[in-house]
């Protein structure tokens, strides 16, 4: 969606916009202002830096070795970290807001970074 021209459309639209919209345009915005990408344009083997909340994470198997992915959402998309042989990482908890880069890949269809480098972000006052 473009954005709303002039003073009265922004208000216009804030006022008419739902809750989740007004929540993802505000982390987008948090996101571009950490100097990420948007979630939505990454691709397959791009090099890219991302940010945004965590939305979930979960431990699965992976060739018998444990596996914490964590699914970090912009308001654009969702990109996937993966941390290989890791059952937790203090700190990478839902809701907390975290910079990540490295090489997409697709897995299962999802974007996803393996291993990324990673940083934790102050929370943002429009996810508090």
């Amino acid at each position: 969606m473009g954005e709303p021209r002039g003073w009265w459309g922004r208000k216009l639209h804030r006022l008419t916009a739902g809750t989740n919209e007004l929540d993802a345009e505000d982390l987008q915005a948090a996101a571009a202002a950490a100097g990420a990408e948007p979630m939505s344009g990454c691709r397959d083997r791009d090099e890219t830096c991302v940010a945004g909340t965590i939305q979930a994470v979960t431990v699965r198997a992976r060739s018998g070795a444990p596996t914490l992915e964590v699914d970090l959402y912009d308001g654009s998309g969702t990109v996937t970290l993966v941390f290989l042989g890791r059952r937790d990482i203090p700190g990478l908890r839902a809701g907390a807001s975290v910079k990540a880069s490295g090489r997409v890949t697709l897995l299962d269809g999802r974007p996803s970074i393996f291993n990324p480098r990673y940083e934790l972000l102050p929370v943002s006052s429009a996810s508090a």
